[in-house]
C-alpha cells in the first residue's frame, strides 16, 4: 500500500484547524461564561437589600421610639394629656387670657390651636370657661390664632362673635355648652381656665 504523500500535509492541517477551531470555540465559551458569571452577579448584589442601611435605620427608628417615650412619659406625670401628635395642659386655676398664654409659653406651648373637628369634640370634654389660641386684638374682626394663621374653620356659638353691648370681647373662650358650636368671644382681662398645647412630631 502506496501512501500520497501530498494529502499527508493536508490531514494534518485539516487536524490542526480542527484543533484550533476546538480550541477558539472553548475560549469563546470560557469568555461567554465569565460574562454571564460577572453579569449575575452584579444583578444579584444590585437587587440585594443595603442591610447596612437597613441597620442604621432600624436603629434611629429605636432611638426617636425611645426619645418619644421619654417625652410622653415626662409630661404625663407632668398632668398633661395626649391626643393627635399633641399634648395638653388642662389648667386647674384661673387667669386673663395673656396669664394663660404666658403660662403656656413658659411650658414650652401655647394656648390651644384647634383645626379639627376631632380636636373641637377633644377640648369639649373638659367642663368650664376655657381660653383657647384665639384672638381679634390686633385687627377688630380679623380672627387669628397664635401662631398668626388666619381662623379657617370655626365652632362659633349662634350670634358669636359679637363683642355683646359694645364691649372689647377679643378673646376666644369654649363655652360650658354642651353642643358642638361653643365657641364665644369675652373680653380678655377676664379669669377664666384654658388649656396648652404641644405639637409632638407624629
Amino acid at each position: 500500500m502506496t501512501l500520497d504523500h501530498d494529502s499527508m500535509p493536508d490531514a494534518s492541517s485539516r487536524k490542526d484547524r480542527l484543533f484550533r477551531l476546538v480550541a477558539l470555540s472553548f475560549g469563546l465559551l470560557c469568555i461567554l461564561q465569565a460574562a454571564a458569571n460577572i453579569s449575575l452577579r452584579l444583578a444579584l448584589y444590585a437587587k440585594m437589600p443595603d442591610y447596612e442601611a437597613i441597620i442604621k435605620n432600624l436603629t434611629e427608628e429605636g432611638e426617636d421610639l425611645k426619645r418619644k417615650m421619654i417625652t410622653f412619659d415626662n409630661y404625663s406625670q407632668q398632668g398633661w394629656v395626649y391626643f393627635s401628635h399633641s399634648f395638653y395642659y388642662i389648667s386647674s386655676i384661673n387667669k386673663s387670657w395673656q396669664d394663660s398664654r404666658d403660662d403656656c409659653l413658659q411650658r414650652g406651648a401655647d394656648l390651644i390651636i384647634i383645626n379639627s373637628r376631632e380636636e373641637q369634640e377633644f377640648a369639649r370634654k373638659f367642663k368650664g370657661l376655657r381660653w383657647i389660641g384665639l384672638t381679634d386684638s390686633e385687627t377688630e374682626g380679623t380672627w387669628t390664632w397664635v401662631d398668626g394663621t388666619t381662623l379657617n374653620t370655626s365652632y362659633w356659638n349662634a350670634g358669636e362673635p359679637n363683642s355683646y353691648q359694645g364691649i372689647d370681647e377679643d378673646c376666644g373662650e369654649i363655652r360650658l355648652y354642651d353642643r358642638e358650636y361653643n365657641w364665644n368671644d369675652s373680653p380678655c382681662k377676664k379669669l377664666n381656665f384654658w388649656i396648652c398645647e404641644k405639637v409632638v412630631a407624629p
